[in-house]
């Protein structure tokens, strides 16, 4: 079994990251989880830049990932991941408001592990992070730290 990895939380509305972190919490994930505000900065951190240089080498067990954000969006942010070996085997979850069809597809064929909408209601919403946090940071088993280079 791994040890706890760190999870990468992708979000610009500082309400939603507080409702995460507290999701996360009030079910004890004991994950450390590391913040991102816009998609610029999810870049930097998985390729360990700016002022990520001196994070751990070692990836997230998920990325849960914004779908509309500043700088750089979601799916922009997913087809970089995926379309990179060294990087294309960390789970990615699109955590969104956007019920639009398009946003969806678009996730999918980038390659987006999942898809779940946010509720709007904060005991659903605290729910469903709890179980993503729960099945991707500790029922998943990740592949080897190098299975995606190529």
């Amino acid at each position: 079994m791994n040890s706890l990895r760190r999870i990468l939380l992708v979000e610009d509305s500082a309400a939603d990251v507080e409702l995460t972190l507290a999701a996360l919490e009030e079910h004890h994930l004991a994950n450390e989880v590391d913040v991102a505000r816009d998609g610029a900065e999810a870049l930097d951190y998985l390729y360990r830049r700016g002022r990520f240089a001196d994070r751990p080498e070692s990836p997230p067990v998920v990325v849960l990932l914004d779908l509309k954000m500043p700088k750089v969006d979601g799916l922009e942010v997913l087809r970089r991941v995926k379309g990179d070996a060294a990087l294309r085997t960390i789970p990615v979850v699109m955590l969104t408001s956007s019920r639009e069809e398009s946003d969806l597809v678009a996730s999918y064929r980038l390659g987006a592990n999942a898809y779940v909408l946010k509720p709007v209601d904060f005991t659903q919403f605290s729910e469903a992070v709890a179980e993503l946090g729960v099945f991707w940071a500790l029922v998943n088993e990740p592949p080897p730290r190098g299975a995606g280079d190529s």
